[in-house]
């Protein structure tokens, strides 16, 4: 959420910030109208009570019990106005960053840069799933029997190649060295400690879930009503809640996880679109860098968690685009989104594949996760005050294979293994 003196003294300007990202400004408004409303009752409470020691002082019997009556009639009203204030405090998202560009939709979005070119070939290439029906690596109709459409059963090659893009990623981000340079390459002397593996939770509490500023749209999350519980829709779901209601030592920062977990998604709405393979499915595997960092590093620490994205793509060898999203296309918790787009032959165009999201401390703020200042030279020794976060894609792992399996085919319908992941899975998918 918001700090709330930001919604007090400059409501116009959150009115604007929201405004940019589709949102209803009404509720800036509204929750004006309520924080207003509090705030003159909790003056009136404090009177009472001041009120109540009065009648104490003059053994007025009579007069502190009515006052006493008044103080919890106030407090009542005080205690339903927080609750509405509160829910609509939280469905204020978060404002975009200066820097972030302007747009409505992902049209307007900005290419910062690209690596690689498309291959051209002297075939007609063929797409993911021909790719895979042909070699017996992808059956999505057995799938569609026994779980219904969207879901498939990744066999041999492609499951080798799922589970050596699995070794690699995690090989390459607990390595101090590889994290040395990259963020090295980001800042001279960034942090450069390495990331810790997690196999998170899958199910996560609605509460939890909307304090992380992920449980909308709901339609979108499949819900177990006998457990009220979620399926999460990518390991962050429950890497972000992780230091709820903690505070850390700033000595203790950054906190880096690498969290690896099937993600479950209804893709309500859009149907009729991507509905060919495994590009769009209701079940996939992915892993997902979450981080929790001092708020001066929060920036930097988006920009080293794209480097290592871009890392891991240049060493794929897969032509990409790295792209600033504008305002109208952030999520509600995102100051600030990078997305990377990878090319598919079969699509003629890049696709996403990886995204990374600066909170600031919007989510820090709704789950309690602060850290303790330690450093008195810079005069905030012993201060307490929220975390900024951060959470990325390494790989999710569908799309990847999509793109590997597209980009690498050979004209005879095999597919080459990249070479960083050739000691896991062979130099080629034949079956």
């Amino acid at each position: 959420m918001l700090d709330i003196a930001i919604l007090r003294d400059d409501p116009e300007r959150v009115k604007k910030a929201i405004a940019s990202k589709n949102a209803d400004p009404g509720l800036v408004d509204e929750f004006g109208r309520l924080d207003a409303e509090w705030r003159k009752l909790t003056a009136a409470l404090d009177e009472k009570r001041a009120e109540q020691k009065r009648f104490s002082e003059r053994r007025d019997i009579e007069g502190g019990k009515k006052n006493k009556e008044e103080i919890r009639e106030i407090e009542e009203r005080i205690a339903g106005i927080e609750r509405d204030r509160e829910s609509i405090w939280l469905k204020i998202p978060n404002l975009p960053s200066d820097d972030t560009p302007a747009g409505r939709d992902e049209s307007e979005n900005v290419v910062l840069r690209k690596q690689g070119e498309p291959r051209q070939f002297d075939f007609e290439p063929k797409d993911h799933l021909a790719l895979g029906e042909a070699l017996g690596v992808i059956d999505t109709e057995r799938a569609s029997r026994i779980a219904g459409t969207r879901f498939a059963y990744l066999k041999g090659g492609a499951a080798l190649l799922e589970f050596a893009l699995i070794h690699y990623c995690i090989e390459t981000l607990t390595n101090p060295a590889v994290i040395e340079s990259i963020a090295g390459g980001v800042k001279p002397g960034y942090h450069k400690k390495p990331f810790v593996p997690v196999i998170p939770p899958v199910m996560i509490r609605p509460d939890v879930f909307a304090r992380m500023a992920r449980l909308e749209p709901k339609d979108e999350r499949y819900y177990i009503p006998s457990d009220d519980v979620y399926l999460i829709g990518s390991a962050e779901h429950t890497l972000g809640p992780l230091h709820g209601e903690e505070t850390i030592a700033e000595a203790d920062l950054p906190i880096r996880y690498l969290g690896f977990s099937t993600a479950f998604r209804r893709e309500a709405g859009s149907y009729g679109k991507d509905t060919r393979g495994i590009l769009r499915v209701h079940q996939f595997d992915k892993l997902e860098m979450e981080s929790f960092v001092a708020p001066e590093d929060g920036i930097t620490e988006q920009e080293f968690f794209v480097a290592v994205q871009e890392y891991l793509m240049w060493s794929l060898e897969l032509p990409y685009q790295v792209v600033f999203c504008c305002a109208g296309d952030q999520g509600d918790p995102d100051a600030r989104h990078i997305d990377i787009e990878t090319w598919m032959p079969s699509q003629k165009k890049y696709r996403e594949t990886h995204s990374a999201d600066y909170m600031g401390d919007y989510q820090a703020r709704r789950l309690g996760t602060r850290i303790r200042r330690t450093h008195a030279a810079a005069g905030k020794g012993g201060k307490t005050e929220f975390v900024h976060m951060n959470d990325a894609t390494a790989f999710a792992v569908g799309r990847t294979l999509i793109a590997i399996m597209e980009n690498n085919q050979l004209c005879d319908g095999t597919i080459e293994v990249p070479k960083v992941l050739q000691k896991y899975a062979g130099k080629k998918i034949t079956g």
